[in-house]
């Protein structure tokens, strides 16, 4: 039994194990997968001192608790929310040291969605294709986080200790409204003009049903020109693709690398991390980029 490991006393709704993701093996039917804040997963370990791709814990809505077997310095970012060290309260934003056998328990968000916990030398569970990554779709990587699992951890180079810590720059909040940057394509020949024109002026709202796997919006269906069915082709991160509800729904970080329903466009990246902290409800719009 190691004592570089982490106890999982709560799990909270979903808390799962993730890096930067797997990426490069999209052709192989493998999704990228990884955190769906990235910033805040690079933010969290440049505080403790990892590598930004050291494994991370990213939290869903209620957070998780959590007792170290060994003193470790952790930090807690992405989706603001209250942190207690054995009932104590204790620093959102910065690293903080955590005792041998002490719980550090991570309260639900405050506002946003997921939250990411860093601790110092990462969670070093057994990577999968160059990942540690949770993919809920497919199944690779760790699965979620439950009651009593024990998490390894890597060592610990100490580096946030010897440079003293460094507290966070103010997060930003959840967004008040998602503007999403779309690339009209590759199918869009497969919707009527007056879809095309609601796709891009009428707002949209962060449906409950969503998840890792994709972004799903409530609003105006997009009407299709053309009935038939399309055959399976790739699907990329941030894909638009319109099941035959006509509702769009975003694909995020665990999406399926192939799919039969047409897309219409494509979100850019840079827009995807807002994505992770947007509530249901907030309002969606897209602009059109070329």
């Amino acid at each position: 039994m190691t004592d570089r490991a982490v106890v999982v006393v709560r799990a909270g709704a979903l808390t799962t194990v993730q890096d930067l993701g797997r990426v490069g093996y999209a052709h192989l039917g493998v999704p990228r997968s990884g955190a769906l804040d990235p910033a805040a997963v690079r933010l969290v370990n440049r505080l403790v001192g990892n590598p930004e791709n050291a494994a991370v814990l990213e939290t869903t809505v209620d957070g998780c608790a959590l007792r170290p077997r060994c003193a470790v310095t952790v930090a807690v970012g992405g989706a603001p929310c209250p942190v207690r060290v054995d009932g104590r309260p204790a620093a959102w934003g910065t690293a903080v040291r955590v005792p041998a056998g002490a719980v550090l328990d991570v309260g639900a968000a405050t506002r946003g969605l997921r939250g990411y916990v860093a601790i110092g030398g990462g969670i070093e569970v057994e990577p999968v294709l160059g990942s540690r990554s949770t993919d809920l779709l497919s199944g690779l990587g760790p699965p979620p986080a439950a009651e009593e699992a024990v998490l390894p951890l890597g060592p610990d180079t100490g580096t946030a200790a010897a440079r003293g810590w460094v507290d966070a720059p103010p997060w930003p909040g959840p967004p008040g409204e998602l503007v999403l940057r779309v690339r009209l394509g590759p199918r869009d020949d497969w919707f009527t003009a007056a879809a095309l024109r609601t796709l891009v002026t009428r707002a949209y709202r962060v449906s409950s049903a969503g998840n890792r796997i994709g972004l799903r919006l409530d609003g105006p269906a997009l009407e299709r020109a053309r009935h038939g069915e399309l055959a399976s082709e790739g699907m990329v991160l941030g894909a638009v693709q319109v099941p035959p509800d006509g509702r769009p729904v975003v694909f995020l970080a665990d999406h399926p690398t192939t799919g039969g329903y047409p897309v219409v466009g494509v979100v850019r990246e840079a827009d995807l991390g807002r994505v992770a902290q947007a509530v249901p409800g907030t309002p969606v719009r897209f602009t059109p980029v070329r």
